[in-house]
């Protein structure tokens, strides 16, 4: 079983209420929009990183972090991109790797609205984490966690927080 915390859209701020949110989860995965290299890099001090980069990312985060991730962690194959869109709207290259790929799980960020939907179409669950960061129009943060084991997903707890 891997316990999993994610977040998106920090621009360049980590609330430590969030950091402690993750505090029993085994990995982290960041949807992009990180901000800075000192923004990964702190919650990559905290617990294993996964990344990828968002828009507003620079250059030192995209030599770090790529654009998707696709890989495979207790029985669910995952696909992670800053910008995708979400079920029966999603981005063209999304999509297709959606139609050549038994993905469980795709994850996007960009949009500062927080998503769980599930895609009966292409059998699979949607997380858009929202903004944990205190740049955008959202009034609130959001973070999301939740274990993996077994090739299934549960235990989705959501995290809400007055924005600064």
């Amino acid at each position: 079983m891997k316990y999993i915390g994610l977040l998106s859209d920090t621009h360049a701020f980590i609330d430590e209420r969030v950091i402690k949110f993750f505090d029993e989860c085994d990995e982290i995965w960041h949807a992009g929009d990180i901000g800075n290299i000192e923004t990964a890099d702190k919650i990559a001090s905290k617990k294993p990183f996964r990344a990828v980069y968002g828009n507003i990312d620079d250059h030192r985060i995209r030599s770090v972090y790529p654009e998707f991730q696709d890989f495979e962690i207790e029985g669910i194959r995952v696909l992670m991109v800053h910008i995708g869109g979400y079920p029966y709207h999603y981005y063209r290259e999304v999509r297709n790797k959606l139609q050549k790929n038994a993905y469980k799980l795709f994850i996007s960020g960009h949009s500062h609205i927080l998503k769980v939907m599930p895609d009966k179409k292409y059998n699979l669950l949607h997380i858009n984490p929202g903004a944990s960061g205190n740049s955008g129009f959202h009034q609130v943060k959001t973070a999301v966690r939740f274990k993996i084991d077994s090739g299934k997903i549960h235990d989705l707890e959501v995290l809400e927080l007055p924005r600064n």
